[in-house]
């Protein structure tokens, strides 16, 4: 089997082109896939399709690259989706959890810290062709025209993709992401949900708004406002009784049972003045090992 090529590789003009190559392509992989391993693996699959290929007869061989990199990325993001059960993450063990006093100005240099996991956060709230036409335009100059033909969609709908991802990942990446107005919607969302009003969590849920619970038994997903919207109204209570916390900067709930030991922790993503998405944690084992405020 060809292997991705090494620095200390025999010369090979097209191992020499692709090596030039290689850092962006990784970098590329990383922000569609937020994993370094599956970034690693599109990159290697990259190399495969390269070896195979006459790399004299490639006109620009940096965007034949990317354009390859694109699509097996957005199979991969696909293929996520189709299911659910699989790991997005490279090990870690959660974000930070924190008490969320609501926003002050000391608390801007704080969240500071956490822009660059939030944008990976925001970006897994996008589908998949959000994520490829933003990733690709807006952080790497890739034309719409070139996304386009990946996404196997018109120009203009690759630049609506991309402009409704940007709005979502500027709402959400901000360092004041969990501001006033995301407060008020998460805070909306939860009354509605106690009270049993079915409309009013339609109102405050993204159309395409996606629930990931984590479970003993591996994640589940739910997506669809009227999906999620009938789950909340059961799962309410605890909710309810939940202290308001910063879940990696993002606005979230943390509930306990009654003999003090976490019971779930919440985070919501709010873009546009409603919640695109819902990370809940009830694993124990999971719980036990995120760093979590004190019992109270």
């Amino acid at each position: 089997m060809s292997r991705t090529p090494h620095r200390t590789s025999p010369p090979n003009p097209t191992a020499e082109l692709f090596e030039a190559e290689r850092d962006r392509l990784r970098a590329v992989a990383h922000r569609m896939l937020g994993s370094y391993a599956d970034a690693e693996d599109v990159v290697q699959e990259a190399w495969l399709r390269l070896s195979r290929q006459d790399a004299a007869a490639i006109h620009n061989l940096g965007g034949w690259l990317t354009t390859v990199v694109g699509r097996i990325s957005l199979d991969v993001l696909r293929s996520r989706q189709a299911r659910p059960e699989a790991s997005y993450d490279d090990g870690v063990s959660g974000p930070v959890v924190t008490l969320d006093e609501g926003p002050a100005p000391e608390d801007d240099a704080l969240l500071a810290d956490s822009v660059g996991p939030a944008l990976l956060v925001v970006l897994e709230s996008l589908g998949p062709g959000e994520r490829l036409a933003f990733v690709l335009h807006d952080l790497f100059g890739v034309p719409f025209g070139e996304i386009a033909q990946i996404l196997g969609r018109s120009t203009a709908a690759t630049k609506m993709l991309a402009s409704r991802a940007r709005r979502k990942v500027r709402d959400g990446e901000r360092p004041s992401g969990a501001g006033r107005e995301e407060r008020a919607v998460v805070r909306a969302f939860l009354a509605a949900a106690r009270r049993g009003d079915f409309e009013e969590l339609l109102r405050v849920l993204d159309p395409e708004v996606e629930l990931a619970v984590e479970t003993p038994d591996g994640p589940v997903v739910s997506l669809g406002a009227t999906k999620v919207a009938a789950g909340a109204q059961v799962g309410a209570r605890g909710a309810a009784e939940g202290l308001e916390v910063l879940v990696g900067g993002l606005p979230g709930i943390l509930s306990r049972h009654e003999d003090g030991t976490p019971r779930a922790v919440v985070a919501f993503t709010v873009a546009e003045g409603r919640i695109v998405a819902i990370r809940t944690v009830v694993d124990p084992a999971r719980l036990a090992r995120m760093s979590l405020p004190g019992a109270g």
